[in-house]
C-alpha cells in the first residue's frame, strides 16, 4: 500500500495545469491556502473543506507516561494536536478506487 508523497511542488505543477495561472501565481496560490489553513487552526478554529474532511486542534492534558526502556514514569505535559476526519464522500471515493484496484 506504499505510495507517493505528494509535495506542494507538486500541487503547485497541478494548478497551474489545471486553472491555467502562471507558476509563481500557482507557487503563491498554493502557498496563501496552506497559510490560510494553518493560521486558522493555530487560532482554534475547525477547518471544514466540503467533500474532503476537517481539521481541527484538540488539547490535551497533562498526563503520566512511562519510559518503554526504563518502565519509569514520566510528566507529559499538555499539549495541543492536529486531528483530521475524512469526510463520507472521501471515505467512499478512496473505498471505491480500492474496488476498482
Amino acid at each position: 500500500m506504499a505510495g507517493q508523497t505528494v509535495t506542494r511542488a507538486q500541487l503547485t505543477e497541478a494548478v497551474y495545469q489545471e486553472v491555467g495561472l502562471s507558476r509563481n501565481e500557482s507557487a503563491e496560490l498554493v502557498e496563501s491556502v496552506i497559510a490560510e489553513i494553518s493560521d486558522a487552526l493555530e487560532r482554534g478554529e475547525m477547518v471544514k473543506i466540503s467533500s474532503f474532511g476537517s481539521f481541527a486542534v484538540r488539547r490535551k492534558g497533562q498526563r503520566i507516561g512511562r519510559n518503554p526502556k526504563t518502565g519509569q514514569e514520566v510528566p507529559i505535559s499538555p499539549r495541543r494536536v492536529l486531528v483530521f476526519r475524512a469526510s463520507h464522500a472521501l471515505k467512499n471515493q478512496i473505498n471505491q478506487s480500492l474496488a476498482r484496484s
